[in-house]
This record gives C-alpha cells, sequence and structure tokens, in this order.
C-alpha cells in the first residue's frame, strides 16, 4: 500500500482520477483525531477554492440527533458506529454520483449545537469532484460495504498516537467538555472506535502521513 507523504502526490492523483471523466468521489477514513476533516477540506479547497468543482461532504452530517441517540440508548457513546445512519450517507454517495444536472444538498454536522443541519452543503452539476471523510468508510459491516463502493477511491488518514490523541482532547474541551471529561471520553469512546477503524485499514487504496503532509484547514 502506498503511504503519501507530499501534498504535491495527492493533487496528482486527484486529477489523475479526474481526468478519467465523470464524478470522481475521494473517501477519507481514519480514526477520530487523525486529520481527516482537515485533509479533506485541504483536498477540496487545494483543487477548488472556488467550490464550483470541488467540493466537502462530510459523513459527520449524517450522525443521528441527539433526540434519537437518547431513545436508543446510545447518547452516551456518539460517534459510534450505530450512532450514523449510514444508509442515508449511502444513498447520498449514490445521488451524488449519478446525479450531474441539479444541484445536490448534503447535511452538515454543526458542532457548536452538536446537530446535524439538513441543506447545509451544495454540490452544483459543475463539481466533477467530491471528497467525503468519516471514521467508518472501509468498514465491512451493514451499509458501509456499499459505501465503500460508491467511492472512486478511499484514503486512510493516519497521525501519531500522542498527537492524535491531544487533538482529540482539546476539541472535545473546545466544544464544552472538562478536561476530565474529555480524557475519559477519549478513553472509553473514541479508542473504542478507533480499534475498529484500524482494523480495516488494510482495504483503503492510499495511506496519509497527516503529520509529514503538513496540511492545515484552509482559511474561508
Amino acid at each position: 500500500m502506498d503511504i503519501a507523504d507530499d501534498p504535491q502526490l495527492l493533487l496528482d492523483r486527484a486529477q489523475d482520477l479526474r481526468a478519467g471523466g465523470g464524478r470522481v468521489l475521494i473517501g477519507i477514513a481514519g480514526c477520530p483525531g487523525a486529520g481527516k476533516s482537515t485533509a479533506a477540506a485541504w483536498l477540496a479547497h487545494a483543487l477548488d477554492p472556488e467550490r464550483r468543482r470541488a467540493v466537502q461532504v462530510p459523513m459527520d452530517g449524517f450522525h443521528l440527533a441527539n433526540a434519537e441517540l437518547v431513545r436508543l440508548g446510545r447518547r452516551d457513546r456518539k460517534g459510534a458506529i450505530d450512532t450514523f445512519d449510514g444508509h442515508g450517507y449511502r444513498a447520498l454517495l449514490e445521488r451524488i454520483a449519478a446525479e450531474r444536472e441539479a444541484t445536490v444538498y448534503a447535511p452538515e454536522f454543526d458542532r457548536r449545537i452538536g446537530e446535524p443541519v439538513a441543506g447545509a452543503i451544495a454540490v452544483p452539476p459543475t463539481a466533477d469532484v467530491v471528497v467525503t471523510e468519516g471514521n467508518y468508510l472501509l468498514d465491512e459491516t451493514g451499509p458501509w460495504p456499499s459505501v465503500r463502493a460508491a467511492l472512486t477511491e478511499v484514503w486512510y488518514c493516519e497521525a501519531p498516537e500522542p498527537l492524535r490523541l491531544a487533538r482529540l482532547v482539546a476539541r472535545h474541551e473546545r466544544f464544552g467538555k472538562s478536561p476530565e471529561r474529555a480524557r475519559a471520553w477519549v478513553a472509553e469512546v473514541d479508542e473504542r472506535n478507533a480499534e475498529r477503524i484500524r482494523a480495516v485499514r488494510r482495504r483503503a487504496d492510499l495511506v496519509l502521513d497527516f503529520e509529514k503532509l503538513q496540511i492545515g484547514r484552509p482559511e474561508v
């Protein structure tokens, strides 16, 4: 499996996929805190800052609503594979791949309120590259193999464990958890999910070395 540590290699690979014709869907998988959302935002922006030919559509828009997680008894492990609408996500990807005559609207997860917001992301007919990211793009159960089949390629983003865990704790603190609660959530929830995600790393088309890539989220 190839490992990418040069941003230009990612751009060249995306351009090669784009040259094949049709709409390209690139998925970026990885453990919580590995940098996949930053990598996806960077890639989409680097391909087209105007967001007409390249658009980012995160999987996080398919988080189940908090009220539904409470009803199901899953609120205390939000982020686990069964706290997402995987079937809805697959259906959106299939529609994005097929629909080139009209704008497709996708949901976005708003971390300020901790809920998905419908119709927040527009994928215009002009978009020929769509970059999506999420924990479970390579999972082998339920709807997830069909998610993988809907994507042109899936890249696996990884970072050194101390960096990944520090980023993850800081994120939880930034959105309201105490330092103690943030560390406990990482250990009890996020790391259980990470074990599942690492187990299917082999299914990726490419591995991104996030630390060596030295890419950042674009300012928009």
